[in-house]
């Protein structure tokens, strides 16, 4: 019986906990995103200094503003400012921008190869023609636009394309469900050198093509390119908490993985393969994707796996041997989840895609194991470290954190309880521990969720990479 009332005491203590934690969501206030390019001055003028809303936002106003910094036009980084009334936003906001500010011009790009984009979506026609729109405006010289339709109910979104894209983007149908399967069906059709895949929930900045593929042009050795993937709005609790936390954002420093020398600060590489970067803003060598048979259609959302197709199609280039880069030149806005429960369940698919992506990697590379287990006492260490620093309450820049199909980067926050997000370099933001439980959840079901996913591709005749 005691240990019964024992139960019951800390099941009502986790539900009281939950209370305040949804109650602390709620108090979050919205903060405008915008962007600010400070051009090429380095001094304290203000002259050819432009400030512009995020995308779909309305001009600045007073308040908190979550702003992106440019200097002739290349992301240097963020902050989270505040405009007192009747002060001028762009003003203001300068004078905050100018601490981001780099001496060293940015280096000139090489002409891009080809490349192709492939954006699965399903049943979201609206969120899609943003999308397509922001892509159909890139200043990449030659590319194309493949739109995969997965597993869909309706016509609405052939209909959109039909109606509106005409033969500016190409329209296929991918009838098994599963966000690997569609981006497998989308790499069979494309005919650039290098495939790029986004989401139907974001708006990609103009020169985001150029910049994510033109770093295959001159390192042969290239296999993956990922980018930078910002905050579109900020208008909810949940999506506040998510960016504050870190969000998908991995930071403003350019960064390139090689496994021929193995960084020293990522004990379990190339295992932590959500520090690389998120399935929104990726590129692969056409070649070397199809060479490595593409993503396993056992992962990713809409499969029992529920995620961790990107994370696996970014261990299997680097387990060839091939370099990854990641640019924060090339850059997103991306539109995050609006709800509490969207959060949960967002955070339960992020732990289940975490083990599902490692044990597809296992499973069908098995030649990984003993580098896996042998990096497992390095990566335990560096985590007990890490929960440390944060028992602390001094932050960190690690882990999967709450965003993104391949995890929060740093994050940022401000003094008041860390209740916005800011930069990118530390995170002082909490978690919730509900979510934390619901992610840790997940990760226990992941290796379940992939093998009852291969099984499910099985009895359909599809057979798993």
């Amino acid at each position: 019986m005691a240990g019964l009332r024992r139960e019951r005491t800390q099941r009502d203590l986790r539900r009281e906990r939950t209370r305040r934690e949804i109650g602390d969501f709620l108090g979050l206030g919205p903060v405008q995103v915008a962007e600010l390019d400070l051009g090429d001055s380095t001094g304290a003028a203000d002259d050819g200094v432009v400030l512009r809303p995020g995308p779909g936002s309305p001009p600045v106003t007073p308040g908190s503003v979550f702003l992106l910094v440019r200097q002739a036009g290349v992301p240097v980084g963020t902050l989270l400012g505040e405009v007192p009334e009747g002060m001028d936003a762009a003003r203001v906001l300068a004078g905050l921008a100018r601490r981001l500010l780099r001496t060293a011009p940015p280096e000139a790009l090489p002409v891009p190869p080809r490349a192709s984009v492939v954006v699965a979506t399903r049943e979201r026609a609206d969120q899609l023609a943003r999308a397509l729109d922001s892509l159909l405006a890139q200043d990449h010289p030659d590319f194309e636009i493949v739109v995969v339709d997965n597993a869909p109910v309706t016509g609405s979104t052939r209909e959109l394309v039909e109606r509106k894209y005409a033969e500016r983007v190409r329209y296929v149908c991918e009838p098994v469900p599963g966000l690997a399967a569609a981006h497998n069906r989308g790499l069979a059709v494309v005919r650039g050198e290098v495939v790029a895949f986004t989401d139907d929930d974001v708006v990609a900045d103009p020169r985001w093509l150029t910049e994510l593929t033109a770093p295959f042009a001159t390192d042969p050795g290239l296999g993956c390119a990922t980018g930078l993937i910002l905050p579109a709005r900020l208008r909810t609790p949940a999506q506040v908490l998510l960016e504050s936390h870190g969000g998908f954002a991995k930071g403003f420093t350019p960064r390139t993985y090689d496994p021929a020398c193995p960084p020293a600060d990522e004990p379990l590489f190339p295992f932590t393969a959500g520090r690389f970067g998120s399935g929104a803003n990726m590129a692969f060598r056409t070649a070397v994707l199809r060479a490595v048979g593409g993503f396993d259609p056992a992962t990713g959302a809409g499969t029992r796996a529920r995620g961790g197709d990107d994370l696996y199609g970014f261990v299997r280039v680097l387990a060839q041997g091939r370099r990854l880069r990641y640019t924060p030149r090339a850059l997103v806005w991306h539109h995050h989840r609006e709800t509490w429960r969207d959060l949960e369940t967002q955070a339960y698919g992020y732990g289940a895609g975490l083990t599902a992506y490692l044990t597809a990697i296992l499973v069908n590379r098995p030649a990984l194991l003993p580098a896996f287990l042998a990096r497992v006492p390095g990566g335990l260490a560096h985590a007990r470290e890490l929960t440390a620093v944060r028992a602390a309450g001094k932050g960190d820049a690690d882990g999967r954190g709450g965003g993104g199909s391949g995890g929060g980067g740093s994050g940022g926050g401000r003094d008041r309880e860390g209740a916005a997000p800011g930069g990118h370099d530390s995170r002082t933001h909490p978690w919730p521990r509900r979510l934390a439980r619901l992610q840790r959840r997940g990760m226990l079901y992941g290796p379940v969720g992939y093998l009852r996913a291969r099984r499910a591709l099985r009895a359909a005749g599809v057979a798993a990479r």
